[in-house]
């Protein structure tokens, strides 16, 4: 079976009155659809169905050929990774100060709500907060009265789903709640739980402060007020 028939609009009555599906199916696949905009005709038993297909440019991404795509104003800065190491390696020394049983917490919130702006940290540290509070009293309250069993640990997580959508948090912050309870209760500690609970909220509450201290203090220039301070 020849492409010329395959891909030419004037052979489409030619196609399907000569091949079966299944042979014009196995074609298709076999010489695939790359660089060019045409007509396929997949014919069945009972109907036959014309898939248009767009046309690729040089200058798109190949979904083919890429396992991830990303957008250059998001790529990282060398001066945002400084100021991420820097405020990570900050959080650990205040927790340690403290005396902070898990001071490595710490140093996780910072990375997970460091932004480049500060309104942006500021949004996302709110949501953590909340979510570290919402996710550790209702682990508290679990391993005082379950401890680790499983079927509450599953309705656990439900009613922290449930809180969440209470108090409009967004399936980041159920996600973070969800895996700040996971940590509180399958991992057996000597501490009571209300202690476990409040060290993993201050641990946490330290971070997004020292987060939000190194932003504020230390902006980061972005590419478009660069762009626009030059021109």
């Amino acid at each position: 079976m020849s492409r010329r028939y395959l891909f030419s609009p004037v052979s489409l009555s030619f196609i399907t009155a000569t091949y079966p599906p299944e042979r014009i199916l196995r074609y298709c696949a076999r010489v695939g659809f790359f660089g060019a905009t045409y007509e396929l005709v997949a014919a069945t038993s009972l109907e036959i169905k014309i898939v248009t297909l767009p046309m690729r440019t040089g200058n798109e991404d190949d979904s083919f050929m890429k396992l991830w795509a990303w957008d250059e104003k998001n790529l990282p800065s060398i001066t945002h990774a400084i100021r991420t190491a820097v405020a990570a390696t900050m959080s650990v020394i205040i927790a340690r100060l403290v005396q902070m049983p898990e001071a490595y917490w710490a140093a996780i919130a910072t990375l997970v709500v460091m932004q480049s702006t500060l309104g942006a940290t500021l949004t996302l540290s709110i949501e953590r907060i909340v979510a570290t509070a919402v996710g550790a009293s209702v682990a508290a309250i679990e391993t005082n009265y379950f401890r680790a069993n499983l079927v509450a640990f599953a309705i656990a997580i439900f009613l922290v789903g449930l809180l969440s959508i209470a108090f409009r948090l967004q399936k980041t912050a159920y996600h973070y709640a969800s895996i700040t309870l996971t940590i509180i209760v399958l991992i057996p500690r000597s501490a009571a739980p209300w202690s476990i609970a409040l060290h993993r909220f201050i641990e946490v509450s330290i971070g997004i402060i020292v987060a939000l201290a190194v932003v504020a203090l230390w902006p980061e220039r972005q590419p478009s007020a660069a762009k626009s301070a030059d021109e």
